[in-house]
């Protein structure tokens, strides 16, 4: 069968795709093993949730299923690379401001750091923040326990980030007018604590 050029096209892509895939790093957060009673005995099959993340602000979960342990993982670890996210980040280092997630049960509530302060964050959070390349933030997860609720709730916040430039935008204002609004606030907050 000829291949059409639409066809050949599409082959370059894929390895463009695979080149940065290269760079990915990938975290194993959670290994389930679960038991079905049939006639013969147990039969065992395994649910895997990993994060990848480029190191630069992309990340993305998935989770796979299997009879083998890392048979599930590289089902896990496909999903999450075709579902990688970008986040902004301030300065390549932390995110630009306090926001909160939910999921179910589960409530984080991330919050930018200063220079210094590392990844303050429980293991499935951690994770995340690993793989996405921030370096300062504190993190603190509220209410469940379960790591597909935790990734999925730090997610969710993760989505409601913004930067300066998309507010700018949205609003039609530039970056410098809302930038330099947080250095007032900190000044005049400063001058009337001298005083």
């Amino acid at each position: 069968m000829a291949r059409t050029p639409k066809e050949s096209n599409r082959g370059r892509g894929p390895a463009r795709e695979r080149e940065e895939e290269t760079d990915l790093v990938d975290k194993l957060v959670h290994i389930n093993r679960v038991a079905k009673v049939v006639k013969g005995g147990r039969r065992f099959s395994f649910a895997a949730l990993v994060v990848v993340g480029d190191g630069r602000g992309r990340v993305g979960y998935g989770t796979g299923k299997a009879r083998e342990v890392p048979e599930a993982i590289r089902k896990a670890t496909d999903q999450a690379k075709r579902d990688l996210v970008r986040i902004p980040l301030r300065e390549g280092r932390t995110l630009h401001h306090d926001v909160n997630g939910r999921y179910g049960a589960g409530r984080v509530v991330l919050r930018a750091a200063p220079p210094g302060t590392g990844i303050i964050a429980g293991g499935p959070m951690r994770a995340v923040f690993e793989t996405m390349g921030v370096q300062d933030v504190v993190a603190k997860s509220i209410g469940t326990q379960n790591p597909h609720n935790m990734i999925k709730a730090t997610f969710d916040a993760l989505g409601r980030c913004t930067s300066p430039r998309s507010v700018a935008v949205r609003r039609g204002k530039k970056v410098g007018d809302i930038v330099a609004r947080r250095g007032g606030d900190a000044a005049a907050a400063a001058a009337a604590v001298k005083e």
